[in-house]
């Protein structure tokens, strides 16, 4: 996964939009853009999405603190990233929106969930301390999924952007 230094300089740029488009809505509880990015970026650089990805987190605990609540942050995103990453590639155009808006809002209504273990892990919770935990973020867990959809809709443009203007680095 040896970069150039174009894709040192996009992948820099992706990872700060992320990070800028998070800081934008968080005016708004559990939405956001991050998920759109992530698959957008997983669909068109695959492997190396992950330079973006990655650049998001650590802006995102150099900007909020590297605290406990951001350790999840590791691999929340690589979550939805091996996801995409396991989607096929000759998905018909007609189905791709509803496929990678569904895929987006998976992860916004499973994100609760998949932060639970490092909850319990940090905080001593056991199996039923972790499933109350759960359930008690389940009112948020719904917004984020349900936001993740629509915003989803961003994904298949931005897919075109990406491609569009790698041809035009060539």
């Amino acid at each position: 996964m040896k970069l150039n230094v174009k894709e040192i300089a996009v992948f820099g740029m992706l990872g700060a939009l992320m990070y800028a488009s998070k800081i934008a809505l968080e005016f708004l509880p559990n939405v956001h853009l991050l998920g759109v990015f992530t698959i957008s970026m997983t669909i068109v650089y695959r492997k190396k999405a992950l330079y973006p990805i990655y650049i998001y987190v650590f802006l995102l605990g150099l900007f909020s603190g590297f605290a406990v609540w951001w350790i999840p942050h590791l691999y929340l995103w690589t979550v939805l990233w091996a996801a995409a990453m396991l989607l096929p590639k000759n998905i018909p155009d007609k189905w791709k929106p509803i496929v990678y808006m569904s895929l987006c809002s998976a992860h916004g209504f499973l994100y609760g969930t998949l932060y639970a273990p490092s909850q319990a892990l940090f905080f001593g919770l056991n199996f039923q301390g972790t499933i109350a935990w759960i359930i008690a973020g389940l009112p948020w867990d719904l917004v984020h999924g349900i936001s993740n959809f629509f915003c989803g809709v961003l994904i298949c443009p931005l897919i075109m952007v990406l491609k569009y203007s790698q041809k035009q680095e060539q």
